[in-house]
């Protein structure tokens, strides 16, 4: 008999993301039985879902409960599962805080705006939330190492990271620029992230900045304002 259930653990475990309108996916997402019989899976082996309704994608991680089993070592925590150097995991924090905020933010506006004007419509139904590609900034590479390079090792060794970043999923690299991958929305909490990088040491050094295709390409590089780059709260457990 087919375990679709146990079926969509091992595409997820396996593949590591599914988008949001793969069929079994979408069982997931909207099915309460099938969803209920998948968390309970998933926490009998320490995972959860990994979801939000503004990503196009889902993935699995680490549960909340089991964080410090995974991630706490003996002398001290760890910041994530695939190994990323220090400049890696701060590069793609970076590289989240570029591309995911600015996304979030056009979503909720597109949003906000689709609510207001469904407000004057008698029998209006309301809107998915909006997950189109163009949504998403895209980033110059040239530009990212004139902001950041120097703080995050110096071009051979962001050239480095960005290919590592590219091949885990959480950037895509298209001659010269960097769009989002599946994984990048999934990686961080949100809401347990968001706030902590914009109050604290990203917060000033990115408020200067917009992405590529809104700010000129004779704008020149930020400050060296990210002190505390390195330090970020990370948890790449996706």
């Amino acid at each position: 008999m087919h375990d679709e259930t146990a079926a969509l653990v091992a595409r997820l475990l396996s593949q590591r993301w599914l988008p949001r309108d793969d069929t079994q996916a979408r069982k997931a997402l909207l099915d309460e039985g099938f969803r209920e019989e998948l968390d309970r899976r998933l926490d009998a082996v320490g995972l959860e879902l990994r979801e939000h309704p503004y990503s196009a994608y889902i993935g699995v991680a680490v549960a909340r409960a089991n964080e410090k089993h995974v991630f706490g070592g003996s002398d001290s925590w760890i910041s994530n599962t695939l190994q990323l150097d220090r400049d890696a995991v701060a590069l793609l924090v970076v590289l989240w805080a570029l591309i995911v905020l600015p996304k979030r933010q056009r979503q909720v506006e597109r949003q906000q705006a689709e609510a207001d004007a469904s407000q004057s419509l008698m029998f209006a139904e309301a809107k998915p939330i909006s997950r189109d590609p163009s949504l998403s900034p895209v980033l110059a590479e040239r530009t990212l190492l004139a902001d950041f390079g120097d703080r995050l090792g110096g071009k051979t060794r962001v050239n480095f990271n960005l290919g590592v970043l590219s091949r885990h999923g959480f950037i895509v690299r298209r001659k010269g620029d960097l769009a989002e991958g599946p994984l990048l929305d999934l990686v961080f909490d949100y809401e347990r992230t968001a706030r902590r990088i914009l109050d604290g040491a990203l917060g000033d050094l990115l408020a200067g900045l917009t992405p590529r295709d809104e700010r000129s390409d004779h704008d020149e590089p930020a400050g060296d304002e990210a002190d505390d780059l390195e330090d970020s709260e990370v948890t790449s457990d996706v």
